[in-house]
């Protein structure tokens, strides 16, 4: 059976400005490798309700899980809630489990519990919380979407704590070789070799060093005696590469 699918839906302005640089992205991919799910596609959308809308329905009727990072916070712009439950056709409001924890948290701070706080409580109806166990407020899971926090440690924790929930495949394994030849030269011989292993993924990823062009030619696979015998053919064809 094919590893299960998943997609990412990476929201907010300040990722598409510039001022932010997203790591979530490839922190998901790494451990859904490791866990045997397919990181298909991964989109960036603006702070727009129905931008948020669209791409969501899209991505949730095409993979099998779908990861969903920033603007689940307190201020104005955080519309990723509003915006999911439209997707689902589901009402929105104050949670009394969501309350619950973070009352629990601002008290013990010693802060105030204000409006703009109580908005983080604010969850869609059938919804399941996410644990968040670094700022206490919860994400969300509602049908095969996994809403989260955009600010990484955040997001890396709860991604922790839904892993464990989502069925796996067999690990995606690689290996890599470097060759000391620009891409126009392995071309060919890499295209054949790709023909002949279909049931592995080739990848050609050029670098210049000290004026010299190479490749990484990277195999991938879940099946490591596969990739053990395409790499020993590609490193005969290429004699002077390096693992």
């Amino acid at each position: 059976m094919p590893n299960p699918t998943a997609a990412m839906l990476v929201i907010g302005d300040e990722i598409l400005s510039g001022r932010t640089r997203d790591s979530n992205m490839h922190f998901l991919a790494q451990e859904f490798t490791k866990h045997g799910i397919d990181l298909r596609e991964a989109r960036m959308v603006s702070d727009d309700h129905a931008a948020i809308v669209g791409a969501l329905n899209a991505l949730r009727a095409q993979y099998d899980t779908v990861v969903t990072s920033g603007g689940i916070g307190p201020t104005h712009d955080d519309i990723t809630a509003d915006a999911v439950a439209e997707a689902f056709g589901v009402s929105i409001g104050i949670r009394d489990d969501a309350r619950a924890l973070l009352q629990a948290h601002y008290d013990r701070q010693g802060s105030e519990f204000n409006a703009a706080r109580q908005r983080m409580a604010r969850i869609p109806d059938t919804a399941i919380l996410i644990e968040n166990p670094v700022s206490i407020a919860p994400g969300f899971t509602i049908g095969n979407v996994h809403v989260m926090a955009g600010v990484p440690a955040v997001f890396q924790a709860m991604v922790a704590s839904v892993l464990p929930t989502l069925t796996g495949g067999e690990p995606l394994l690689s290996q890599t070789l470097r060759i000391q030849r620009g891409e126009g030269d392995i071309a060919g011989p890499l295209s054949t070799l790709a023909a002949e292993f279909d049931d592995l993924q080739f990848g050609s990823y050029p670098f210049q060093k000290d004026g010299v062009y190479g490749a990484n030619v990277v195999c991938r696979g879940t099946d490591g005696a596969r990739i053990d015998a395409a790499m020993t053919r590609l490193a005969a064809l290429f004699p002077d590469a390096r693992a």
